[in-house]
């Protein structure tokens, strides 16, 4: 019974944050300022870009549009393929 009480509590302790994980090649400019360092004039580049030049190869093409994106920040929040989806994460 305690362990399941722990459970529980550790369980709802962590479902207050959400992570976002973006599919750079498809995301709306709204899912695109969810990322860290991505403003609504770097969204709406991003977007530009990819209407452009078509959809992004790799992640890190992110640079192309903007060389000062950090990268470093950004890799473990988007994707190219799949859909965009938000998930719960530890506080």
């Amino acid at each position: 019974m305690k362990k399941l009480l722990i459970t529980l509590v550790t369980m709802l302790a962590f479902t207050g944050a959400a992570h976002a994980v973006v599919n750079i090649n498809t995301a709306t400019q709204a899912e695109l300022q969810t990322l860290p360092g991505i403003s609504s004039a770097r969204a709406k580049a991003i977007i530009e870009y990819r209407t452009k030049a078509g959809a992004f190869r790799a992640t890190d093409d992110l640079i192309k549009v903007d060389d000062t994106i950090d990268m470093r920040d950004l890799r473990k929040d988007v994707t190219i393929t799949g859909p965009t989806l938000i998930r719960p994460v530890a506080k």
